[in-house]
């Protein structure tokens, strides 16, 4: 069993751009700049978008942070990201989610610029990565894609079942291991919460992603040996023996789980890391576009 460690992938990667902006600064090359709009005040969202201004200064991006009040209107916001859209200054920006009730998010993602839509949500990236046309991709499924090429894990031929098919994660993902392309071809199943017999599934699967917020939902009796697991999934559960009174799990109960799989990612230190440092890749070519 081979543990794949997202946490040092992640940071190669991020060590590869650093060289990188050097390498742009030494030309006289623009420096890529990111930016973040945060709408409210909600917790493990502040925590993210720091944790993406941390990476930035740590590949020397320029990184800024656009926080608005939660009682914002729609079209307030609207106008603020058209104004984003419109700074020559910006390469690339994201819009946090959730965002509140009150605003469409659809709307919102729709009026991001494409060009500088470096979490691939714009229908119009979404399009052409469907299209297998050179595209943003969504940053957690690019950062699997990531672990699966830097391990060399050839996925042509196999069966791989995806748990989960929201927009940001297992829809993505499904449409790209089924494309022709390097360690992708495989035979993709897409599952979700009215799949019905899903221990057959899992069972039948040599590739299981799970990206469906359920604590160690995927048990080793629901998993065949030598199966390839990627654990999207971050919940919190209560723990006494803990000083925060909780821990970190996934998807997976990987202590059972790990024994069967011959590749497996832990939670934390898997996926998660994966995100931020592909976000900053697509920032850096969309900064490239404009040379």
């Amino acid at each position: 069993m081979t543990i794949i460690d997202g946490k040092k992938i992640s940071e190669d990667i991020l060590n590869e751009l650093r060289l990188k902006v050097q390498e742009r600064a030494n030309q006289g090359l623009k420096i890529p700049h990111l930016a973040a709009i945060l709408v409210g005040d909600d917790g493990p969202s502040e925590t993210y978008v720091n944790s993406k201004i941390k990476a930035c200064e740590k590949v020397g991006f320029n990184s800024s942070l656009f926080n608005y009040d939660k009682n914002i209107s729609e079209e307030k916001l609207i106008h603020e990201i058209e104004l984003v859209n419109n700074n020559d200054d910006i390469d690339g920006f994201i819009v946090q989610l959730p965002l509140p009730s009150s605003i469409n998010q659809n709307n919102i993602l729709n009026s991001v610029n494409p060009n500088k839509d470096v979490d691939g949500f714009h229908p119009i990236n979404y399009g052409k990565m469907t299209l297998g046309v050179n595209s943003f991709i969504p940053a957690t499924p690019y950062g699997i894609l990531q672990l699966f090429q830097r391990y060399k894990i050839d996925l042509e031929g196999k069966k791989c079942l995806v748990i989960g098919r929201s927009q940001i994660v297992g829809r993505p993902i499904s449409i790209l291991l089924s494309q022709s392309n390097e360690f992708c071809n495989a035979t993709v199943t897409l599952a979700h919460s009215r799949t019905i017999n899903l221990d057959l599934l899992t069972l039948d699967s040599d590739v299981i992603i799970s990206a469906i917020g359920k604590p160690e939902f995927l048990k080793a009796e629901m998993v065949k040996e030598g199966a390839i697991i990627v654990d999207v999934g971050i919940s919190r559960v209560k723990d006494a023996s803990s000083q925060k009174g909780y821990r970190i799990v996934g998807d997976v109960d990987f202590k059972n789980v790990s024994k069967k799989a011959s590749y497996i990612t832990p939670v934390p230190g898997g996926v998660g890391p994966m995100t931020i440092a592909m976000l900053l890749s697509n920032t850096l070519e969309a900064c490239k576009k404009n040379d």
